[in-house]
Formats: structure tokens, sequence, C-alpha cells
């Protein structure tokens, strides 16, 4: 839905006019898998696909949110009311950035917000951080906030972390608030360093194929929460402040002085991801874009067998992408569902795409979604 449809449905529900039109994307991450909440490195890009909020300001401290994507009317709240626990369905998510705000400061005297989105939800490409952060967004520009684009998305996972309960790292926050037209984001997320990459894979006769298996996933349901768990209690075991402290090259030796099978393989996939990333990105300097193939094939196991967040859906789409002739392959997301990419040349996509069809096809699963991923701009103002 374009700035100007959403305004106009504001306008029809509200009875008054937007005072603007904010989109916020989703995100594909290239590379670097849970290593968000451990101070590591990742690589996301923004997709085409986008939330956008047509938002005007309240002075009576009441918050209405819509969404043309949920049965029902407005829903309903007061600012003075919000409080993590709260149980509001969608509006949680809403909800969670309005009280953030407020809880760092912020006078917000409520706001009318309604919502459309192209991106797909449970499917492992951010679509809970694309909501908040084009709330976000809107309310930091109406209400005169000041706040810089990582602030915003620092506040964002503050949002999801405290009021919602899912205890996300700030990867999907910032791509969505920070990435640009044609780029991958290189994020240094200990101190929130940037870096744009360039990554027009279409110059180079390539392309990125995102694959949603249509398995549902979510964040908030105990299994994401167990795998960080494990993760800081690898880091205490080590004595280390985070999982990203512990060299590659000392990983052997780190191992062993783990107490837990389970915890030293959460270890072995964060620091071995985190070198994959910087892999990644050695090669993309060189512009031998072709040779993350295999980094992302050795991410997936990785996933698959250390981290074991991985499906038979997403499993599929790996191995039969790579048997069609795909350069590289994994699982992309939070797991337990979602989505894989696969990178192809451009003249074998059809082909590919087609075989990870017939796949799922024979193996009785649902229909899986297909379509080419595109670097594309982040959280902007469109009206």
């Amino acid at each position: 839905m374009s700035g100007t449809e959403t305004a106009g449905a504001f306008e029809e529900l509200y009875g008054r006019a937007p005072e603007g039109v904010w989109a916020a994307p989703g995100r594909v991450n290239l590379i670097g898998e849970h290593t968000d909440y451990n101070d590591g490195f990742v690589m996301p890009f923004a997709l085409p696909h986008t939330t956008v909020a047509a938002v005007a300001r309240r002075d009576d401290g009441v918050l209405r949110v819509h969404s043309a994507d949920m049965p029902g009317g407005p829903v309903e709240l007061r600012v003075a009311d919000l409080a993590p626990g709260r149980e509001d369905g969608w509006a949680n998510y809403p909800a969670a950035v309005v009280w953030t705000l407020a809880d760092a400061g912020h006078t917000i005297g409520g706001a009318d917000i309604h919502i459309a989105s192209t991106v797909p939800t449970g499917a492992g490409l951010s679509s809970s951080a694309a909501l908040q952060v084009v709330v976000a967004m809107a309310l930091n520009e109406l209400y005169e906030l000041g706040l810089e684009r990582w602030r915003i998305a620092r506040l964002c996972q503050r949002a999801e972390n405290v009021y919602v309960g899912a205890p996300v790292g700030i990867m999907d926050q910032t791509a969505s608030a920070c990435c640009t037209d044609g780029h991958a984001l290189f994020l240094d997320t200990r101190d929130l360093s940037q870096r744009q990459v360039p990554f027009d894979l279409a110059a180079l006769g390539l392309r990125l194929l995102v694959v949603d298996t249509q398995v549902k996933h979510a964040h908030s349901d105990g299994e994401y929460g167990k795998r960080r768990a494990g993760c800081e209690q690898g880091a205490a075991e080590l004595g280390v402040p985070a999982l990203r402290d512990v060299p590659h090259e000392e990983l052997p030796a780190a191992l062993d002085r783990l107490t837990s099978a389970e915890v030293r393989r959460l270890v072995r996939h964060i620091v071995t991801e985190n070198h994959r990333v910087e892999r990644v990105i050695e090669l993309l300097s060189a512009g031998d874009v072709r040779a993350i193939g295999p980094v992302l094939v050795a991410g997936h196991a990785s996933l698959r067998d250390d981290f074991r967040i991985s499906c038979p859906e997403l499993d599929l789409v790996v191995d039969t992408a790579l048997t069609a002739g795909a350069l590289g392959a994994r699982m992309t997301g939070g797991g337990f569902g979602g989505s894989a990419i696969v990178l192809v040349e451009d003249a074998a996509a059809d082909t590919v795409a087609k075989a990870v069809e017939a796949a799922f096809d024979e193996a009785g699963f649902t229909a899986p979604r297909v379509f080419t991923a595109v670097p594309s701009a982040g959280a902007r103002r469109l009206v």
C-alpha cells in the first residue's frame, strides 16, 4: 500500500487527515545469526517489503492503533496505563514503543495510527521490528524528539525486550532504521558502529532468493530465550563479557573449559559465525561475491547442528537448492521456521526456485513463497 493510500485509509478511519506517513522495511540477514545479543557482528540488508504507518498526534493521552491486516476496529489504549506485561495482541508492539519513549523521559500525548504492511509475518524477516521502527520514526518526528536512527533502534529493542518480553538483539531494529539502498549493513552490535557495504547482485548476474517456508515461528515462545541464556552461561564460564570476546583461533581451548555439551554447541556456533561474518566482509570487499556461497552453507550447518534451530522445511530448501545448482544457501532469522536465502546465478534462479517448490510438494509441505531480495532503503517518511 502506498503512502497516499495509507493516508486515505487513515482519514476514512479516524475522520481527519494524518500528519504524515512513514515506512520501515523488513530485513534479510545475509550472515551473522544470533550473534547480535552476544555483542558480535551481523550483516543484514533491508527488503523492499515495508510496514507503512499514517500517524497524527493526540493531546488527550489516548493511543488508537489500527491495522489493515488485522480484523476489527482500532485498539484504544491510554498512554498512562501502558506497562510491561499487558496483553493487547498485535497492538503490544506499537504500545511498547510509546511506553518505551515515555519511560525514557519523552512526552507522548497520544496518537492515532493506521498501519498496513507487506512484510510477511512469522517468516524471520523482522515484521515486528519494522512495525516498531515505523511507529518510533513517526513519533520521533511529530513530537520533535531529536532521536538519531541508531537510538531509535536501541529504544525499539528495549520495547521488545521489556514490554513485549522477547529477548531479541539489536540487529533487526538497526537494519530497519539504518540500511541504505543497494547495500548490506555491517554492524558491530557492541558499539553500534556501522559500515554500508555495496551489495549490487544484479550487476554481477547474481540473485538472492528468499524462500519463506510458511512455517511460523515466535521469538517469545521460550526457545529463543533458552539459546540466549545458554550463550550467557558460556560467556560466564569462560570469564568474558560476551562470546564475541572469544577469539576464533582460541575456540578449541575454550570449548574444553565448558561444562556441558549444549553450551559447547552454542559457543561454537557464535564464535564461528562471527568469523564467517568477517570472511564475508573480506570476500565482498575483494569483489569475490560468488565465493560467499560456501560460507552461507557453513552457516546453515552450524545453525542446524550446533544451535539446533533449523527445521525439516528449512533443511529441504538448502539441500534442494544446492543440488539444483545454487552457489550457497542457509536459513535466516531466528529459526524454528521462517525463511532461507539462496544465492544463485541469475540464469539459474527459476530452475532453483522450481526445484524447491517441487521438493516441498513431494514432501507434503505447504507451498513456499519465493521472491528475490533486493537491498533497499531503511525507514523513511513517505508523505
